[in-house]
């Protein structure tokens, strides 16, 4: 397969998804119709590496990453991050929930490995998944490393389309009130706010270019990134203990605030779509692993650990949405985002806001106030706590 050809492949499964999601108005979210797409290509007729082929895998994955994440730091401010104290305990609260549940009912079904193995997966990242899988196989179990790897690979399946109902209902809640006249509070960033004074002035428009953006952008990506390396090397004396992810979505914000960054920069440089593609690609490459005999051989522990960990997931996530006085709606896709992270939530959350409204005014109501939170959630599950989680529960294997 030439790499115009497996380019072509990948776009044409992306396009699919797009058109069933448009056809059943998001009920069946184009990721996951995507991700079908993909897992039964792999399995009859796409090569293992195509997304590799296409030259959509490593190292361009891991550079749009860092360009994507500093960009979603600028659509938020300072305020806004404080605001959403209650969207980081719902979160937090739904991976207490996957521990406490999979701790205990787990490990008396399951048994101990197979419920400290699935755990850290399940609470987001593709880095606890390899924690853990290179846990299992360091103890001689690779039937253990299969199931970290697929953990992470499958859930998706169950969060995509759970997330998508909840996200409509919660996206119609809100256009009701919306339509009374009943407006929630937002603390997002507005028109107005990306054209007020900022500690470093605006470049005249003749000189803001494509490539002044993009260079701002990465500029801002690699000061965070170096940055995570001083503090993990003479601060942690861990290469690992601080994501570098974290720090790029806190200087986006900062970059933004203070005028070094434009607000939406990737839009700005028309190269939002063509960097979401990259990533989309390269977490899709992940289903490339999961032949039909590798999910009939963990098929039982891969569907208790899923199963046993959303239900707690969304029993803990619920009572923590009822506390902070939180929708039902979203407080559980909040936790959900655990599920699969950014950017699947960024996709989920647009389509389904498009799937309720064409107006323009209601969409960017609906996005203020959804957005954020699903971004916030997805940061604090997938980026920061599974990662704390998984160095936890690898040395726990034994």
């Amino acid at each position: 397969m030439t790499a115009i050809l497996a380019f072509v492949c990948v776009l044409f499964s992306m396009a699919i998804g797009d058109v069933v999601s448009a056809k059943t108005k998001a009920f069946v979210p184009s990721v996951f119709a995507t991700a079908i797409i993909f897992l039964v290509g792999f399995w009859f007729v796409f090569p293992k590496d195509m997304i590799t082929i296409a030259t959509l895998g490593q190292p361009v994955a891991g550079l749009v990453m860092y360009l994507l994440i500093v960009h979603m730091g600028t659509l938020m401010n300072i305020k806004e991050l404080i605001a959403q104290w209650k969207t980081v305990l719902i979160s937090l609260a739904g991976i207490v929930g996957i521990l406490a549940i999979l701790m205990t009912v787990g490990v008396m079904v399951l048994g101990r490995d197979t419920a400290i193995v699935g755990a850290p997966p399940l609470t987001g990242g593709i880095v606890a998944a390899i924690l853990m899988k290179e846990a299992a196989e360091s103890v001689g179990n690779t039937n253990l490393a299969v199931v970290a790897i697929l953990v992470y690979v499958v859930q998706g399946f169950v969060g995509y389309p759970l997330t998508a109902v909840l996200l409509k209902k919660e996206g119609n809640r809100l256009l009701e009130g919306y339509r009374k006249g009943e407006r929630e509070q937002i603390s997002s960033v507005s028109d107005d706010q990306t054209i007020k004074k900022t500690l470093i002035p605006q470049l005249p428009e003749k000189y803001d270019t494509t490539y002044m953006v993009l260079l701002k952008l990465s500029f801002v990506a690699w000061l965070a990134d170096i940055f995570t390396k001083f503090i993990n090397t003479n601060v942690f004396n861990n290469p690992k203990a601080l994501s570098p992810l974290v720090t790029c979505l806190v200087f986006g914000v900062i970059a933004a605030e203070i005028g070094l960054v434009d607000r939406k920069p990737l839009n700005k440089a028309n190269a939002f779509g063509w960097t979401m593609t990259c990533l989309m690609a390269f977490i899709f490459e992940g289903l490339s692993k999961a032949t039909p005999q590798m999910l009939a051989s963990v098929a039982a522990p891969l569907i208790g650990i899923i199963v046993i960990g959303v239900v707690g997931l969304v029993i803990f996530a619920f009572i923590a949405g009822k506390l902070l006085k939180e929708s039902k709606y979203m407080s559980l896709p909040i936790a959900l985002n655990a599920l699969y992270g950014f950017p699947p939530n960024f996709i989920l959350t647009t389509e389904a806001i498009k799937s309720l409204t064409d107006d323009e005014d209601e969409i960017k109501y609906l996005t203020d106030i959804m957005m954020p939170k699903m971004l916030i959630g997805g940061f604090t599950s997938v980026t920061i706590a599974s990662v704390i989680i998984g160095g936890i529960f690898a040395g726990m294997l034994g």
